[in-house]
């Protein structure tokens, strides 16, 4: 039995027993399913890189970078975006599915320790991808660091965000096919034309123009940037963007889980 200390805990501050809780249980999940998880991403990851390599070789130039050194962050952060979104998103859709989504409503935790702890673990699939991308392609190609604090900005800012939007797919999606529509019709082809594969001047002026208004752009190009030296933007309206952009789908999230929308019966 909760003491009349912990109960006011609770209720004037932060619950770290519960945050923590729901946080591990978040990881367990995924964890369970480590091959679906962690290991397809890397799988994937590795065929681009050979498919793309195959193609173009080594000997190819890239905005001032031998290709495969402009390829890799792109693989990277496009398995990293897509993992987080995922862990978020099918979480919540699973929940409904079960009937079991009132179970988390009912616990001692306050919309924001909720949001907080899904995006918790949805940040810690995505890192755990990215490490272990990162280390298989250093297998195949030489992996340099230009800039660290580049990279872990823009990779902590890159999952918090893809958890976050994950987070309110999944509060807003009603079954799998809802989170499919939006994994495969928003999330693939904004990641795909934010410079993954090219240069977004190698795309038509329209779609290039329209990149500069592609929160993943900035995401991918800041990350880049910390590997190579090389950016294609502004990093300074980068970082700005992405901040903005996650302040906003955070609050939406939290605002959705506080206000119960498609999670009370």
């Amino acid at each position: 039995m909760n003491s009349p200390e912990t109960k006011n805990n609770i209720l004037v501050g932060i619950n770290w027993l519960g945050l923590k809780t729901l946080y591990l249980r978040e990881v367990q999940r995924f964890l369970k399913i480590i091959g679906q998880t962690i290991l397809a991403p890397v799988i994937t990851v590795l065929l681009f890189l050979a498919v793309f390599g195959i193609v173009f070789g080594s000997e190819r130039n890239v905005a001032g970078l031998e290709y495969q050194f402009f390829l890799v962050p792109g693989l990277i952060m496009m398995a990293t975006l897509q993992s987080a979104f995922a862990n978020t998103s099918t979480s919540l859709i699973q929940q409904k599915i079960h009937d079991s989504i009132l179970d988390l409503l009912v616990t001692p935790l306050n919309s924001i320790e909720i949001a907080t702890s899904l995006i918790l673990g949805g940040v810690t699939r995505g890192v755990l991808v990215a490490l272990s991308t990162t280390i298989s392609l250093s297998l195949f190609v030489s992996i340099e660091v230009y800039n660290l604090w580049f990279i872990f900005i823009h990779l902590f800012a890159s999952t918090i965000l893809m958890s976050s939007i994950g987070m309110v797919t999944g509060i807003w999606a009603e079954k799998f096919d809802h989170v499919s529509t939006i994994s495969n019709f928003v999330i693939l082809p904004l990641s795909f034309l934010s410079g993954t594969f090219f240069p977004i001047e190698r795309f038509p002026v329209i779609i290039e123009k329209l990149s500069y208004f592609n929160p993943f752009f900035y995401i991918l190009d800041g990350f880049r940037y910390g590997f190579t030296g090389v950016s294609q933007g502004s990093l300074s309206i980068g970082i700005t963007v992405v901040l903005i952009t996650n302040i906003f789908v955070i609050s939406y999230g939290i605002f959705l889980i506080h206000m119960g929308y498609k999670l009370r019966a």
